[in-house]
C-alpha cells in the first residue's frame, strides 16, 4: 500500500489575520450598531479556540462525574454557549465586572479560574475555587460574582456593581447576565428603570437558549424580543453562537457604556446541548433531531475551526493537537478533583464578612464555635 506524506506546515506559512462577514445586529433604539466585519488574528483565533474546547470539555467531564456520583446536588451545564462567556470575556477588561446566573462554569474558566480549582469545586474539594463551600451555582474569582441560584436576582447586584463604578469614579463596566426563563421576572424591569435613571455603565445581557427549564420561549413570553425589552434602553440582538458577533456586539455595548450613555441591553442568541440541569434529560420538551441539527449547522466551536482552516490562519493537525493537549488537561484536573480532600468543618466559619476582624461562629452545634476568618 502506497503511503502519503504530509510535511509538517511552518507557522510562517500561515496568514498573521483575517477579516470576516458577520450577521447583522438587531436594533432597538439605535442609529447604528456594531459592525458588520471583524478582523481576527490567528493568536486570538488559537486562543478562543483552545478556551471554547477547554470548557466544552469541562462540561463534558463534569457530566460524567456526575453520573458517577461524584459531583453532587445542583449541576447546570454550560455546552453549547461557548461563544458567548469567551465573547463576552475578549471584549471587556480585566477590571470590569461580570455577575451571572447558576450556569457560571464556562465564566469562572473566562475570568482566568483554572479548571482543576473549577472541577474540585464541584466535587466539594478544599482545592476548589470556592474552598469546595459553592459548589456548581456559586464560583466567583476577582470580578466575577458568582454564580447566583435564585432566578434573576443577580440583575439588581449588577446594578448595584455599577453603581459602584459610577460612584468611585471608575472607568469600569458591568455585564449583567441572566436567561430567558429570567427575563420576565418583576426585578428585572424595577432593575431597568433604575439603570436608566442614574446611567449606570451596565450591559444587561439576556442569555436566550430558548428554553427556560423545560419551557420554550414562545410558551413563556407574549413578546421574544428580549433586546427590546428594556423598553427606554436601547438593545441589540445578536448572533450567540458565533463568538466573533458577540465579541463586536460587546465592544460596541462597552463602548456605549463608557461613554456614559448609561445602560445597554444584548440578547444572544444562543442554545444549550445538556437538558436545565443534570436532572433534566432535555428531550421531553424538545427532540434529538433539534439538538442535532444546531450541533450540525451552528455548533460555536466548528464555526470557528472551520473559519480559522478555511482562512488559512490555522491547520486541522495544529488544531487537533490543542485538543489533545485539552483533554489530558481535563484528565489531570479530574484527578485533581477526585483525590484533593474535602474541606474540615473548620471552614464553614471562614469567609463569611470580608476585611473584618475574627469573631466566633457557631458550629454544627450550639457547642461548638469557630472562629471566622475574612
Amino acid at each position: 500500500a502506497s503511503r502519503v506524506m504530509v510535511a509538517s506546515r511552518n507557522y510562517a506559512d500561515f496568514a498573521n489575520e483575517a477579516t470576516f462577514e458577520i450577521k447583522k445586529c438587531d436594533l432597538h433604539r439605535l442609529e447604528e450598531g456594531p459592525s458588520t466585519t471583524a478582523v481576527m488574528t490567528r493568536e486570538e483565533g488559537l486562543h478562543y479556540y483552545k478556551t471554547m474546547q477547554t470548557i466544552r470539555r469541562m462540561e463534558l467531564k463534569s457530566d460524567q462525574l456526575y453520573k458517577q456520583k461524584i459531583i453532587r446536588g445542583f449541576c447546570h451545564l454550560y455546552d453549547g454557549q461557548e461563544a458567548c462567556c469567551v465573547g463576552l470575556e475578549v471584549a471587556i477588561k480585566p477590571t470590569d465586572h461580570v455577575i451571572t446566573a447558576y450556569r457560571v462554569h464556562g465564566f469562572t474558566y473566562a475570568r482566568g479560574v483554572p479548571v482543576r480549582e473549577i472541577l474540585a469545586e464541584l466535587t466539594g474539594r478544599k482545592g476548589g475555587c470556592v474552598k469546595g463551600k459553592g459548589g456548581s451555582m456559586h464560583m466567583y474569582t476577582k470580578n466575577l460574582y458568582g454564580g447566583n441560584g435564585i432566578v434573576g436576582a443577580q440583575v439588581p447586584l449588577g446594578a448595584g456593581i455599577a453603581l459602584a463604578c459610577k460612584y468611585f469614579g471608575k472607568n469600569e463596566i458591568c455585564l449583567t447576565l441572566y436567561g430567558d426563563g429570567a427575563a420576565n421576572q418583576g426585578q428585572i424591569f424595577e432593575t431597568y428603570n433604575m439603570a436608566a435613571l442614574w446611567k449606570l455603565p451596565c450591559v444587561f445581557i439576556c442569555e436566550n437558549n430558548r428554553y427556560g427549564m423545560g419551557t420554550s420561549v414562545e410558551r413563556a413570553a407574549a413578546s421574544t424580543d428580549y433586546y427590546r425589552r428594556g423598553d427606554f434602553i436601547p438593545g441589540l440582538r445578536v448572533d450567540g453562537m458565533d463568538i466573533l458577533c458577540v465579541r463586536e456586539a460587546t465592544k460596541f455595548a462597552a463602548e456605549y457604556c463608557r461613554a456614559g450613555k448609561g445602560p445597554i441591553l444584548m440578547e444572544l442568541q444562543t442554545y444549550r446541548y445538556h437538558g436545565h440541569s443534570m436532572s433534566d434529560p432535555g428531550i421531553s420538551y424538545r427532540t434529538r433531531e433539534e439538538i442535532q441539527e444546531v450541533r450540525s449547522k451552528s455548533d460555536p466551536i466548528t464555526l470557528l475551526k472551520d473559519r480559522m482552516v478555511n482562512n488559512n490562519l490555522a491547520s486541522i493537525e495544529e488544531l487537533k493537537e490543542i485538543d489533545v493537549a485539552v483533554r489530558k488537561e481535563i484528565e489531570e484536573a479530574a484527578q485533581f478533583a477526585t483525590t484533593d480532600p474535602e474541606p474540615p468543618l473548620e471552614e464553614l466559619g471562614n469567609h463569611i464578612f470580608s476585611n473584618e476582624p475574627p469573631f466566633e461562629v457557631r458550629g454544627p452545634n450550639q457547642w461548638i464555635k469557630y472562629k471566622s476568618v475574612s
